[in-house]
């Protein structure tokens, strides 16, 4: 099992290629699975997540090619095709399913194309109660019937989706991407209301406009869907993944230095951006990205509190914690997204960290230095939560079970070794 190796102390200073966004991808690729046609997806991260979703979709009949190549022959690719002329199986079995919560997501599209769907009930990281509640709501107002059999959610649309009105009790993505794939094709209109509002479903209603869709209001709480008879393949660029940005940000944050993100706009991570700020650091943006500055001026303490875009990102609150321990004084990072997402706190204190929980907050005591330890990953977020503290930890910090990195992160190792981290991947 693959360990990451990293020596603290070193300054950041370069430019860091940000790398099309994981939360866009996954929903993109399965929005292939309603058309027959090709859809090309450009700037496609070469992650693990990737990786796995291709099999998910090409035990439904999904043709996946990787610059020409069918997946497989080649390790990894910034142009990926997708082509399913015909749906082979309209079964999502458990052992797929579980390995990826996203994958839950293709009982839209199966119902909109086939009119059935048999799909596993979902996996995913170990953050917390994740329900699909919403999601089979959101179904069943656009008229597919929908039942729970042994782990299996069983759907059916006999006359095929039919406009209405979703009005979410609480704000979802995966709620959203659901219902803007299930209302693209029905039959008439439907309205979306208190609709998540994050970057990644405004790219996926931009990608089933390209394909022939019309829906209006992506990015705001209401969005309307007209649906159409079918949809047509389009080419389609992953927009860059404020995730990635935000860590390499606070990355530079924590260890000082000068880098620029290459190809983000501040737009997509603003709370993130105020926040490392506020912590002393300097942040400007071109057209060329965003630039990250801290000299050897101490880290300040921030307070800040997870909410739906464009609030701060859940995604960015273990990578913030991760600077808050250096901070001069006292922090308080509130979680209200999801109820067990503070896992890292146990690694972090490994390092040298002072942090005492109390409910959904984590109040965070800075310290001067931290120092390096074996630390283990226990899910995406946190595991890179741990590499920012290793960067700036004295001596050495062995990261173990960092498959879960390769999930979201795409050439960790080599865009911060490019800047001067001393960071090894180590194999076996």
């Amino acid at each position: 099992m693959d360990r990451i190796q990293i020596k603290g102390g070193a300054r950041l200073n370069g430019t860091i290629p940000i790398s099309g966004a994981k939360n866009a991808a996954l929903p993109l690729m399965i929005a292939s699975l309603l058309t027959d046609q090709t859809l090309t997806l450009e700037n496609l991260p070469r992650l693990a997540d990737v990786n796995q979703l291709a099999r998910i979709l090409g035990n439904h009949g999904v043709d996946y090619m990787i610059d020409g190549k069918r997946a497989g022959e080649a390790k990894a690719g910034q142009t990926a095709h997708l082509t399913a002329r015909e749906i082979v199986d309209t079964t999502a079995p458990y052992e797929l399913v579980s390995r990826m919560r996203a994958s839950f997501w293709v009982i839209a599209p199966l119902l909109a194309r086939m009119g059935e769907a048999r799909v596993s009930l979902p996996g995913g990281c170990a953050i917390g109660t994740r329900p699909v509640d919403l999601l089979l709501m959101a179904l069943e107002k656009l008229g597919a019937e929908v039942d729970i059999d042994a782990g299996y959610v069983v759907a059916k649309t006999p006359r095929g989706f039919i406009g209405g009105e979703i009005e979410f009790p609480k704000v979802t993505v995966g709620g959203t991407h659901t219902a803007l794939m299930a209302a693209v094709t029905a039959h008439g209109t439907s309205v979306i209301r208190n609709a998540a509002r994050e970057p990644e479903v405004k790219d996926l209603a931009d990608c089933l406009n390209k394909m022939g869709g019309r829906i209006h209001g992506a990015g705001t709480s209401t969005i309307e869907v007209t649906g159409v008879a079918r949809l047509n393949g389009a080419r389609h660029g992953v927009l860059p993944d404020r995730i990635e940005a935000g860590t390499y940000a606070t990355a530079v944050a924590m260890t000082g230095g000068d880098v620029v993100l290459e190809g983000i706009q501040p737009d997509l991570l603003q709370q993130t951006l105020d926040a490392i700020t506020a912590s002393g650091a300097t942040i400007t943006s071109d057209n060329a990205g965003v630039r990250v500055r801290r000299n050897g001026a101490g880290i300040g303490a921030v307070d800040v509190s997870t909410a739906p875009f464009p609030g701060f990102a859940t995604d960015l609150q273990a990578q913030f914690m991760a600077l808050m321990t250096k901070a001069k004084g006292v922090s308080r990072i509130r979680e209200t997204i999801f109820e067990n997402r503070f896992m890292h706190v146990q690694e972090l204190a490994r390092l040298g960290a002072r942090i005492k929980l109390e409910g959904d907050t984590a109040i965070v005591e800075g310290v001067k230095q931290l120092r390096g330890a074996p630390v283990m990953a226990t899910d995406l977020r946190a595991s890179v939560s741990l590499v920012i503290a290793a960067l700036a930890a004295e001596g050495e910090t062995m990261v173990n079970r960092v498959y879960h990195l390769d999930r979201g992160f795409e050439n960790l190792e080599q865009k911060l070794g490019a800047c001067g981290a001393e960071i090894v991947r180590i194999s076996g």
